[in-house]
C-alpha cells in the first residue's frame, strides 16, 4: 500500500537553551516519510532549491521515502528559523524565507496518481485542491492546514474539506474553524463540513480522536528529556497514516483500526523531540517503539 505525502521540504534553524542548530534537514513531508517508519512506500512530492544537500536526500531515501517527486529547481530551499523558550513548549518565529516554495505548484507523477494513502500536509488550500484533482480516488485522504489558511482562505479550505476523510489540527485551530469552544462541538461541527474523522492535537497534553462512533483521548508519552520539539505533529500523522497503511484500512474500516493508529502516531510523534531534526526518529528500533507503545498502553489502561 503505498502513502503519497505533498508537503515542504525544507531546512530549519533551530535555537535552543542548549544549542543552535543552522539549516538542519526539516518540513512536512521530511518529518512524515520518516516516521513512516518504511511501511509505505512513501511517495513525496516537494521542491526543494540548487541549495539543498544531495545527502539529506539520500537520507530520505534510506527510510524508504521515494523522493523522485521532489523537483530541485534554480532559488533557494524553504528556510524557517525559530528559537524555543525554557519551557521547550513555547517558540518564536524568527524568519520564514520561502524561497522557491513561493512558486511551489505540486504536479504528481501520473504512476503516482494511484497512490492509496493520501496526506495533505500544511500547504496552502488552493494546492490540496490541485492535488485532489489529479488523484484518481485515494481509499483514504488526511489532511492539515493550520490557522494562517482558516483566516485568509476560508472558503478554499472549506472545499478542501468537503473532499477528505481525516482532518488533523491543533485545539486552538479546531475553535477557530468553527468558532466554538467545546472541542466536542468543533469536532461534530467538523464532521459535518467532510471529514468524518477529526484528531485534535494537544501538544504536550496528547491528541484527542472523535471517530464516527466513538472518541478516544490519548496521553503524551512523558519524555525525560526535550531536544527539539519541531516536527513533531508531522511525526506522528507519519506513524498514524504508516500505521493505517500497514493495516490496510479505508475510509469505511473498523474504528479499531483508527484507534490503533491513534497509538501508532503517538508512539513515533514521541522519539522526535529527543533528537534535532529527525535524529530521534532515526534512533526508534522496532524494540525501542514497541517499549514506548507499550508503556502508553500502560498510562490509559493500567
Amino acid at each position: 500500500m503505498s502513502i503519497l505525502v505533498v508537503g515542504s521540504v525544507a531546512y530549519d534553524t533551530v535555537e535552543t537553551a542548549r544549542e543552535k542548530r543552522e539549516r538542519q534537514l526539516g518540513g512536512s513531508a521530511s518529518y512524515f516519510a520518516v516516521a513512516a517508519r518504511g511501511r509505505g512506500p512513501v511517495r513525496c512530492v516537494g521542491v526543494v532549491g540548487a541549495d539543498f544537500r544531495a545527502e539529506d536526500l539520500e537520507l530520505l531515501s534510506r527510510q524508504g521515502a521515494d523522493t523522485t517527486g521532489i523537483v530541485r529547481t534554480d532559488g533557494k530551499s524553504f528556510h524557517w528559523s525559530g528559537r524555543y523558550h525554557a519551557d521547550m513548549i513555547e517558540r518564536d518565529t524568527l524568519a520564514t524565507e520561502l524561497g522557491v516554495f513561493a512558486e511551489f505548484q505540486p504536479e504528481i507523477p501520473p504512476a503516482w496518481r494511484s497512490s492509496e494513502y493520501l496526506f495533505l500536509a500544511n500547504i496552502h488550500p488552493a494546492l490540496q485542491l490541485h492535488v485532489l484533482d489529479q488523484m484518481d480516488g485515494p481509499q483514504l485522504v488526511a489532511l492539515d492546514t493550520m490557522n494562517l489558511w482558516i483566516e485568509t482562505t476560508p472558503e478554499k479550505l472549506h472545499e478542501v474539506l468537503a473532499r477528505v476523510d481525516i482532518l488533523l489540527v491543533n485545539d486552538g485551530e479546531a475553535r477557530q474553524l468553527t468558532g466554538l469552544r467545546s472541542l466536542a462541538r468543533a469536532a461534530e461541527a467538523i464532521a459535518r463540513m467532510g471529514p468524518k474523522r477529526v484528531i485534535i492535537k494537544k501538544g504536550e497534553h496528547g491528541a484527542l480522536y472523535f471517530g464516527v462512533d466513538s472518541v478516544l483521548a490519548v496521553p503524551a508519552l512523558i519524555l525525560d528529556d526535550v531536544v527539539d520539539p519541531t516536527g513533531a505533529g508531522d511525526s506522528f500523522a507519519g506513524g498514524f497514516m504508516g500505521a493505517l497503511a500497514a493495516a490496510g484500512a479505508d475510509r469505511n474500516s473498523k474504528e479499531a483500526v483508527f484507534r490503533q493508529a491513534m497509538l501508532d502516531g503517538t508512539a513515533t510523534a514521541s522519539f522526535c523531540p529527543e533528537g534535532f531534526s529527525v535524529e530521534g526518529l532515526l534512533a526508534m528500533t522496532d524494540e525501542s517503539y514497541a517499549r514506548r507503545l507499550q508503556a502508553l498502553r500502560g498510562m490509559m489502561i493500567p
